[in-house]
């Protein structure tokens, strides 16, 4: 019996598709973003892209610097929206992978991919930085690149931050600009070692934006950074809730006012960081420090969120709405559902967070999705498995906390 041959992944569409919707896109782009492209001449090759992550909007940007479709690797949340996903895979395929693994699947889409003569694009951070400084990019990219063969295009984009930070809701009036920083041949890195092609990779995407360098203007610039920061520097372990251009921190009730030019200014007092990465940096600090055992029978937080269960590159299923959230040293706890749910971070593989707020939970042969209000902060949830892991198993880096 004959085998069943493949369809094509690379489709004149997408094609069609690309340069269709690049007037828009990139009109869309100068007057919401401010964004200068600087454009690169492919020459007819193929490239494997890599860039930093700093807005839902940077694949468009990186799609509008080059002349021919690219195909991203996309997290699995994108392919369990229904008859959207259905539609973005038709109209531009993106390749699934699972955040925060090794995804053999993705690898082998990505090898289909480029012996169909298409350039594969993906952020090695995984995740949007919330802090203003690029993250933690995993040693399994180099291997990734030296699988492909193709030449490796380091695309950076800088001024996100200002302009869109990933816990805000608005886009601020500042400026950004998006480049390749670098091009590396497979003959210069066939003779690097792995640390070194980390580096490189590493040195040519890296940007900080704790500085004042720039100006971003709006009236909401610190609503909802209680989504990324939840230590307070002078009592530990809190909640924040913003409005406008202060957040207030719900123990000690001390305000801090987010500037324009991204500082940080204490209200009536004197606070220990300029910008919210080096306080980001100080809340690792803390977190990779944090004794989970005082935990263990008191919940270190207790929130109300959604929970649903994601049938994977299908659709998501509500299980309850308002449900309580209790986070302790070793386990998330879950009631107001038909049974209690205890999702013990021993039998967990993957937690991450998705788009501003949302956590998705890898737990047994289940993925749980959780949702919380505009005020949820995700990110905490996330920091205490990563602690959890890196206190009780061997890790590649045990600072590293899930971005």
């Amino acid at each position: 019996m004959a085998k069943k041959k493949k369809n094509k992944w690379i489709r004149l569409r997408h094609s069609i598709v690309r340069h269709s919707l690049y007037p828009g896109f990139y009109l869309y782009s100068k007057l919401v973003y401010n964004m200068t492209i600087d454009k690169f001449d492919l020459k007819g090759r193929q490239y494997v892209i890599l860039f930093n992550h700093q807005t839902a909007f940077d694949q468009f940007f990186v799609g509008m610097a080059f002349d021919a479709p690219v195909y991203y690797l996309a997290s699995e949340d994108l392919f369990s929206k229904g008859f959207i996903s259905k539609a973005l895979k038709y109209l531009v395929a993106p390749i699934p992978i699972k955040k925060q693994t090794t995804d053999v699947g993705a690898v082998m889409n990505c090898l289909r991919v480029a012996r169909e003569g298409g350039n594969i694009a993906l952020a090695p951070e995984g995740n949007r930085t919330y802090s203003g400084h690029t993250e933690y990019i995993k040693p399994a990219v180099v291997k990734l690149v030296r699988t492909l063969k193709l030449p490796l295009l380091l695309y950076r984009i800088e001024g996100g931050y200002g302009v869109h930070p990933r816990w805000s809701d608005v886009v601020r009036k500042g400026k950004m600009h998006c480049y390749v920083s670098r091009v590396v041949e497979p003959e210069e890195y066939a003779s690097m070692t792995d640390d070194e092609l980390l580096d490189l990779i590493r040195q040519g995407l890296y940007v900080h934006e704790g500085n004042a360098d720039a100006e971003f203007h709006h009236s909401k610039r610190a609503e909802y950074l209680e989504r990324a920061m939840y230590v307070c520097p002078f009592c530990g372990l809190t909640t924040y809730e913003s409005h406008g251009s202060e957040i207030t921190c719900g123990r000690c009730g001390r305000t801090v006012e987010f500037a324009p030019t991204t500082e940080l200014k204490g209200k009536g007092f004197d606070f220990p960081f300029s910008f919210v990465a080096d306080w980001y940096d100080y809340q690792c600090d803390y977190i990779n420090k944090l004794e989970l055992g005082k935990y263990m029978d008191m919940p270190a937080y207790v929130d109300k969120a959604s929970l649903y269960e994601v049938e994977l590159y299908k659709n998501k299923h509500l299980v309850a709405k308002n449900v309580e959230l209790a986070l302790f040293g070793d386990r998330i706890s879950i009631t107001g559902t038909e049974e209690p749910l205890d999702i013990t971070f021993e039998d967990t593989s993957v937690v991450t967070i998705l788009g501003k707020n949302k956590l998705n939970i890898y737990f047994g042969d289940k993925v749980y999705q959780i949702k919380g209000d505009k005020r949820f902060n995700a990110l905490k949830y996330m920091n205490f498995y990563f602690r959890y892991k890196n206190t009780h198993s061997e890790v590649e880096d045990e600072r590293f906390l899930g971005l």
